[in-house]
């Protein structure tokens, strides 16, 4: 029996009686439906979720104090009229695009067995605790394994789930092990990513053609979308599309739903990181990415990161990702930011 299901099952009983109080933050473990449900005073926040139609575990969704989901339903829960484009964009995810010339951000059941080869995926592993309370904690091990089938990275990842009057928070800090020696070469297909509600995309988004690391395309089309309204913002003071490539220490995203309440989804950076301040993988058709890794590939001038990871050795990452119900200003933004590099 694999170590998650063993794991949920010693695990159940605590997230179920914690459920039972409704009252701060509960995770309710479901191992036998690969999840762990988290609520916040009884009402959804998000669930960790390790489904076999995806190549690594997510968050989905992520909804506000208010109820409101912001991030897109496909390829989990398709809704009616979004875009279903780019189908390994689901819910809230840590990945990339180019690790020792594997790309674990492309893979998905899209992917044609002949090319799976060229692919990651990353093995929900073990879930190794579970804390309800005034602040939600889960811990998880999971591992990267290439398309050859090879064990290159053991990865421990640590949520952290808060509240606080009109504001929900995620903090993630993921560490991972090098099984062997690792190589994030420079790519724009990283790091801690998200796929948003149609109505957060922006009013102003061109389209176009994008194409992955083993040349796979995937065409985007233009708006034809009444209900975008997204426009983002990063603490360089650099707003709407031309955020794409641009770094900053946190970068906020803002608009409202079709019943028009307003949401600001914000992403935070920590300057203990690696590649701090930095790129943003941001794109107007609903892709919100915080990408360290990239350099060259954002700006020709730079030399290529190729970031590497010896064998035996780690590196830990930190973000902070934030729901506000309502339009976040940029001094909120920074003393959010202010908090959260001195919290890990």
């Amino acid at each position: 029996m694999r170590n998650w299901v063993v794991a949920a099952m010693l695990l159940a009983g605590l997230g179920v009686a914690s459920a039972q109080s409704g009252k701060g933050v509960q995770l309710t473990v479901k191992g036998e439906d690969r999840r762990i449900d988290v609520t916040m005073d009884g009402k959804p926040f998000t669930s960790y979720v390790w489904p076999a139609s995806l190549m690594k575990p997510v968050l989905y969704p992520l909804v506000t104090e208010e109820g409101v989901t912001v991030t897109r339903g496909y390829p989990l829960a398709p809704l009616p009229g979004e875009r279903v484009d780019h189908p390994h964009h689901a819910g809230l995810w840590f990945n990339y695009g180019n690790a020792n010339g594997f790309d674990f951000w492309n893979n998905s059941d899209a992917i044609k067995p002949e090319d799976k080869h060229k692919y990651g995926t990353i093995r929900q592993d073990k879930i190794v605790s579970v804390k309800s309370g005034e602040h939600g904690e889960l811990v998880v091990d999971s591992i990267w394994q290439t398309g050859e089938g090879k064990d290159i990275i053991k990865q421990r990842t640590r949520y952290v789930f808060s509240k606080r009057d009109g504001a929900r928070t995620i903090d993630q800090i993921v560490t991972l092990e090098a099984l062997d020696r690792v190589v994030f070469n420079d790519d724009k297909e990283g790091l801690l990513g998200m796929r948003v509600a149609s109505w957060l995309e922006s009013p102003e988004e061109k389209g176009g053609v994008f194409m992955d690391a083993n040349g796979k395309q995937t065409k985007v089309d233009g708006v034809a979308n009444p209900t975008a309204t997204g426009v983002y913002e990063t603490s360089a003071g650099v707003k709407g599309p031309a955020v794409w490539s641009t770094r900053g220490r946190w970068c906020m995203l803002t608009g409202h739903d079709p019943a028009g309440k307003t949401v600001t989804v914000g992403m935070i950076d920590n300057p203990a990181n690696p590649g701090y301040p930095t790129y943003w993988h941001a794109r107007g058709y609903g892709l919100f990415a915080a990408n360290p890794l990239g350099a060259s590939i954002f700006d020709p001038k730079a030399p290529k990161f190729n970031y590497t990871i010896e064998k035996g050795k780690t590196a830990t990452f930190r973000y902070r990702v934030i729901l506000y119900s309502h339009a976040a200003s940029a001094a909120e933004m920074n003393k959010e930011a202010d908090a959260f590099a001195g919290a890990y």
